[in-house]
């Protein structure tokens, strides 16, 4: 028992140093570079921010011609969002300020807070297990080798699938509040189609080599076919679209026609 508290402690603490850094960490390894505030992008997540009444968040590129996004951050405070330059270079003025929306959604819900919370809950039970299976007293353990291996191998899953079931829930809702920052639903819907087709044809090697951080884009970067709907971090891109189908035809939602990002505020 104290074994499992010392190796409990251990994971808790080694997942805090990484929640406190995960922005950094992530950043880092997709090779983001920070835009100046006279880039178009950062320019434009300025504007969406204050729409949404948010702190103005970091603003990054990362190298890669997939099409993607994602936002980062223990709190909106110390958020930071980042669009490949796929995106910037493949989606029109309407879509890439739908993407930015949506990943501002997410810093608003605190999603990125959730997510790394998650994380490094589900770290903390792989570490766990395999401080068990490596470290434990086998003499005493009843449970034997092989209840051990069954554990270090179902535990990390188990708690993998709840960070993924808890991804796949709040992207619903920064879908629905990215479309009230930008003021136009049917933006992220051609957004998202347009990205998960690209994202078929088009490799992002450092997710790939990188599997756990999917889950923070805004569509799958890896490649649809190798993965299983059951292990899927994201909901059906259809499913989203149809909500944002339906969200434009309601009649409490003001559609903005303009060509040019919505910069308006919010209804309260």
């Amino acid at each position: 028992v104290e074994g499992m508290i010392i190796a409990l402690l251990f994971a808790i603490g080694m997942n805090a140093f990484a929640w406190y850094n995960s922005d950094k960490m992530v950043l880092r390894m997709y090779k983001a570079q920070p835009l100046p505030t006279s880039h178009p992008l950062t320019r434009m997540v300025s504007q969406l921010a204050e729409n949404a009444s948010l702190p103005m968040p970091k603003v990054y590129e990362i190298p890669n011609d997939q099409p993607n996004a994602f936002a980062t951050g223990r709190n909106p405070e110390n958020s930071a969002v980042a669009a490949t330059t796929g995106l910037l270079s493949r989606l029109t003025q309407e879509e890439i300020a739908a993407v930015m929306a949506h990943e501002l959604a997410h810093i608003e819900n605190r999603d990125t807070t959730i997510m790394v919370v998650t994380a490094t809950f589900a770290g903390a039970i792989s570490m766990l297990a395999n401080f068990m299976m490596f470290f434990g007293n086998r003499r005493d353990n009843q449970m034997g080798i092989l209840g051990m291996l069954a554990m270090m191998i179902l535990a990390p899953l188990a708690a993998s699938l709840i960070q993924m079931a808890i991804s796949r829930s709040r992207e619903y809702e920064a879908d629905r509040v990215g479309a009230e920052i930008c003021g136009n639903p049917m933006w992220l819907a051609s957004a998202l189609k347009r990205i998960e087709g690209f994202a078929q044809r088009i490799d992002n090697h450092s997710a790939e080599r990188n599997p756990s951080t999917a889950h923070m884009f805004i569509i799958n970067p890896l490649h649809a076919h190798k993965h299983d709907r059951l292990f899927s971090t994201h909901p059906s891109t259809a499913n989203r679209i149809a909500a944002l189908q339906r969200l434009a035809g309601s009649s409490s939602f003001e559609l903005q026609q303009s060509r040019v990002p919505s910069v308006r505020k919010r209804r309260s």
